[in-house]
């Protein structure tokens, strides 16, 4: 049973929140924003079978650009943060401060197997307040080493407890250590090594041999002189059920990665791609680098790739006395833990394998990794060196005369690394903290300029931003990706020829194509986005449009699982009306990934320009099923669904609009859109409350103005409907069909022929052509009593609308009236007129009479209340008719 002493906890703890406690105010910083914020694993509509199938940062395991980090157990506690705080920081660094204090209390218990209980303490205190661990701590990704090291942790414990009273086996710990190695492997990669630390705790402290006298009792067997004690055989037994464990971890784990390693660029690892000898003697001296910066955490930065630790290229090079005192130190070291049986030397070497065993998967010496230097997997080698130096510690305290000296160093020690560690979790409040404070310790990493100039981007200062770009250029002319981030800020500044030339260089550093050589293993793929960026830019210019087809072909011909050079080709094939085509890019990006919305969404576009609404309509769908809040997705399926014009769709396509509303509750064309729908429907106050709530957010929204209107003159609420049209001629005034509205609301509701005039009249200042706004003038001469301007003004319109029946038919009406008039001798001027719709009426009641009508018919005189009624009727229902052609023909 594992004791943990609540006083030593408590100090632990409280020290780790001590010095990480303003973590909390920090956000998400360099790799959080690939491995949270760009991470749709997060995201509770992503199956989780998915955090099996992707790397860490929610790439596909299958792709060549995946970086092959298979941490699924790490992504899923992202997930759950995401589950309980979205995307709020300081939840998700909670948890890793959480997460240290929780590794410094195992480590503690660890440390109590092999050193006494203050030695202990001083180990654990150590490793809690080093500032090395502010990027495994602070840093949100680096959870997956604060994960791993619990594990790692407790499978070493459990093992420690596989050895009985008796000496023999106890299956249960083993079987337990198994299952711990196995979650320490899935937080991150360096957990396997866990077993190499089992195997040297059993052999050179459990079982007590020292390194001469294995070799001995080797020797003896070999030589048929005798066999392995059985107490040897029991410890055999043990290391093979781990071995044998193990190589199934890895056998599963190049399984996961499919037998490819990552691609990476000489640019995170320049001595990865140097040759013999330069690369071995710059990796060998990157491990003396890696131990000062855990003796000395002065100057500490967050990237250490490109050209921060110069190659080391000569043999006469001095650094290269700094790697033979380095491995000089470490042999000693070696000699004196495996040569001797006393308990020092049983510490050390498992000082020693904590040091070297975890560092092993980053040191470079076997296989290359995609950085030089990267502080935060110095995190569990950083227990063997606490170790160290509080066996180191121990010893020199013991001695009478630095008793007090050393715990007073001790004292000093503690509290610098404190101060250290709090003052440098400041650096990871910001990017652009982060990457200036990394400029203080390096200048000669193009990466941190670049970076510099990302974070003040990320602000819109692209003036500033311009400048550490261009000296990213300077600092590594070759850096494609310092020219690319050149182009794309002159881009923002609206230098597009400057930003032409700088992509240009880009492309110019991209490497040739060698036959028979696979091009995407030679290049990283982020900068095949020179390609999509140049055409991007150029497709500007309509006239090179073929130029920029071109650069997006040659992107798929290198790179044919390119998917983002379909999407942009399909893009530019939809501009060039190409849509066959652009059909054929997005189905070939889909064959790429089928679970992207985005191109859904896009293909469903290419279907609504080839005039297919239902394939347009499955397409949004899929869209949706993959991503129930895409936006553009649920806007446009619901307008689609709209404007089919059929009933059947009205309820999803309402659904859909409110859903676009809840998340994009400031944009009034989802307001617009559920107004016209409960018009639609003939839900008259819906529909007048979301258009009010439309012109709310956006003043003088000219399609919700004209429709509330329209709304309220359908609804004989016309006194209502005229300050509405008010509003929208004074931010619209050259609205016609506003204006056509108004003029009829004021001629045939209010009576006011001078206002309805005015309409009509500015109507026709606008457009002379206007055939409605020209015949409504002509209505209004005849309400007027003007019967020869009336006339005059109808034969005009007859003259630009000669097919238009109705112009006619009034026009007679007309010349008719004032045949009657001359006849009888009454002034033009000064007729007792009625309305040209009333008078309409009465000359067809009048040729029905003389067709043939009832002697009772001729005995009427005047008109009866029903005629005044029936003429009324037709004047709204003409009126009506108008609005319906108004909502019909409205463009907005």
């Amino acid at each position: 049973v594992m004791v943990f002493p609540l006083p030593e906890i408590l100090l632990l703890t409280g020290l780790v929140v001590g010095c990480f406690w303003n973590s909390l105010s920090c956000g998400f910083v360099f790799d959080d924003v690939s491995a949270i914020l760009d991470n749709k694993d997060l995201r509770p509509s992503t199956p989780l079978r998915n955090l099996f199938l992707n790397d860490f940062w929610g790439t596909p395991m299958s792709e060549e650009r995946s970086h092959k980090s298979y941490r699924p157990l790490t992504v899923l506690t992202f997930r759950l943060n995401y589950l309980f705080s979205e995307l709020n920081a300081a939840s998700y660094h909670l948890l890793n401060l959480v997460l240290h204090a929780v590794v410094c209390v195992l480590f503690l218990r660890v440390c109590r197997l092999f050193l006494d209980k203050t030695s202990s303490l001083v180990a654990a205190l150590l490793f809690a307040v080093h500032p090395i661990h502010t990027e495994a701590v602070t840093g949100v990704v680096g959870r997956a080493e604060l994960l791993s090291s619990i594990f790692l942790l407790a499978a070493f414990l459990a093992y420690t407890k596989s050895t009985g009273v008796d000496r023999s086996i106890v299956w249960a710990p083993i079987a337990l250590t198994v299952v711990l190695v196995a979650a320490a492997t899935l937080c991150k990669e360096q957990g396997i090594t866990v077993v190499g630390i089992c195997c040297i705790h059993e052999v050179f402290v459990a079982q007590g041999f020292t390194l001469p006298s294995l070799l001995e009792t080797l020797r003896q067997v070999l030589r048929g002189k005798g066999w392995f004690p059985y107490a040897v055989l029991q410890t055999l037994m043990k290391l093979i059920v781990l071995t044998i464990s193990t190589l199934l971890l890895v056998i599963i784990r190049v399984q996961v990665i499919q037998s490819q390693l990552p691609v990476f660029t000489r640019f995170d690892n320049p001595a990865a791609v140097s040759p013999t000898p330069t690369r071995q003697m710059t990796f060998n001296y990157l491990l003396p680098v890696n131990a000062w910066l855990l003796l000395n955490p002065s100057e500490l930065c967050c990237d250490w790739t490109m050209g921060t630790i110069p190659l080391v290229e000569s043999l006469l090079d001095l650094r290269n006395m700094t790697t033979l005192l380095f491995y000089t130190c470490l042999a000693l070291l070696a000699h004196h833990s495996l040569c001797y049986r006393h308990g020092s030397a049983k510490t050390v070497v498992m000082a020693l394998s904590l040091i070297v065993l975890p560092f092993i998967p980053a040191s470079n010496l076997f296989f290359p990794v995609g950085f030089v230097v990267a502080e935060r997997v110095l995190y569990v080698p950083s227990m063997g060196f606490c170790v160290l130096f509080a066996h180191g510690f121990k010893i020199i305290s013991q001695k009478g005369q630095l008793k007090r000296i050393s715990w007073l160093i001790l004292g000093v020690l503690l509290t610098t690394h404190a101060v250290k560690t709090f003052n440098r979790n400041w650096d990871w409040e910001s990017e652009y903290t982060l990457f200036t404070s990394a400029l203080k310790v390096n200048k000669n990493n193009a990466k941190l300029w670049n970076n510099v100039g990302h974070a003040l981007e990320g602000q819109n200062n692209y003036g500033e931003a311009l400048q550490y770009f261009l000296q990213a250029t300077r600092v590594q002319p070759d850096d494609i990706g310092a020219h690319m981030n050149v182009g794309r800020t002159y881009k923002n500044l609206n230098r597009s020829k400057e930003a032409e030339e700088a992509y240009l260089v880009a492309k110019s550093l991209m490497p040739q194509v060698i036959p028979g050589k696979k091009y995407a293993t030679r290049v990283a793929p982020n900068h095949l986005n020179v390609y999509i960026n140049l055409a991007n830019l150029i497709r500007a210019n309509e006239s090179r449009l073929e130029e920029a087809d071109q650069l997006y072909r040659q992107a798929i011909s290198m790179r044919p699982d390119f998917k983002q050079a379909y999407i942009s080709r399909g893009e530019l094939l939809l501009k060039m009306n190409k849509l066959t085509e652009a059909r054929d890019a997005y189905l070939h990006a889909l064959e790429l990934d089928r679970s992207n919305a985005d191109l859904w969404y896009n293909l469903a576009i290419v279907n609504i320009e080839m005039k297919d609404p239902s394939e347009a309509l499955k397409n949004f769908n899929h869209a949706l099923e993959l991503n129930s809040r895409h936006k553009l997705a649920l806007f446009n399926s619901a307008l689609l669904m709209q404007e089919s014009g059929e009933p059947k769709f009205w309820p999803e396509a309402n659904r859909r609009f409110l859903a676009y509303v809840e998340e994009e509750p400031d944009d009034a064309n989802g307001y617009f859109n559920l107004g016209m729908l409960a018009m639609d429907a003939n839900e008259n106050p819906a529909a007048e409350r979301w258009m009010r709530k439309a012109i709310s957010l956006q003043a003088g929204f000219r399609s919700a103005l004209f429709n509330l209107a329209l709304l309220y003159s359908q609804s004989k609420r016309e006194t209502e409907a005229l300050p509405v049209l008010d509003e929208l001629l004074r931010h619209h005034p050259q609205h016609i069909k506003g204006l056509i509205l108004k003029g009829d609301i004021l001629m045939n509701h209010k009576k006011e022929t001078s206002g309805a005039k005015a309409c009509f009249q500015r109507i026709l200042d606008i457009d002379p052509t206007n055939v409605q706004g020209k015949h409504n003038l002509c209505v209004v001469y005849f309400e007027e009593r003007d019967l020869l301007r009336a006339e005059r003004c109808l034969e005009e319109t007859l003259a630009m609308a000669p097919h238009e029946e109705y112009v006619r038919r009034h026009l007679s009406i007309v010349r008719g009236k004032i045949a009657a008039m001359n006849a009888a001798g009454q002034p033009l001027t000064s007729t007792e007129g009625a309305s040209l719709a009333a008078a309409e009426a009465k000359a067809a009641r009048a040729q029905e009479q003389s067709l043939g009508s009832s002697p009772s018919d001729k005995r009427t005189k005047g008109k009866s209340n029903k005629e005044i009624k029936d003429i009324e009727e037709k004047r709204a229902a003409a009126l009506k008719r108008l609005e319906e052609i108004e909502r019909i023909l409205s463009g907005d």
